[in-house]
C-alpha cells in the first residue's frame, strides 16, 4: 500500500507541475500577443528615411525578362 501511495503522490506532483507550466506558458503567450498587437510595422518612416528600391517603369521587357533574371541571380 505504501508503494502505491508514493506513486500516486509522485503522479500528482507531475500533474500539478505540468498544469502550472502549461498555464504559465499560456499567459506568457497572451502577454506577448498583447505587446505586439498594436505594433505597426508598415507605418511610413519618419525622419530622413531613404527609399531603397524604385521600380523602373521605363525598362523595356516584361514579366518573362524578370523571371529569367530571377532564375539567373536567385533571390
Amino acid at each position: 500500500m505504501g508503494r502505491f501511495l508514493k506513486t500516486a503522490v509522485d503522479a500528482l506532483k507531475v500533474f500539478i507541475l505540468f498544469t502550472g507550466f502549461t498555464a504559465l506558458f499560456y499567459y506568457a503567450m497572451i502577454w506577448v500577443n498583447q505587446e505586439y498587437e498594436n505594433y505597426h510595422r508598415y507605418d511610413k518612416p519618419e525622419g530622413s528615411a531613404v527609399k531603397v528600391v524604385e521600380m523602373d517603369q521605363d525598362e523595356k521587357g516584361g514579366w518573362f525578362d524578370r523571371l529569367i533574371f530571377f532564375y539567373q541571380n536567385g533571390e
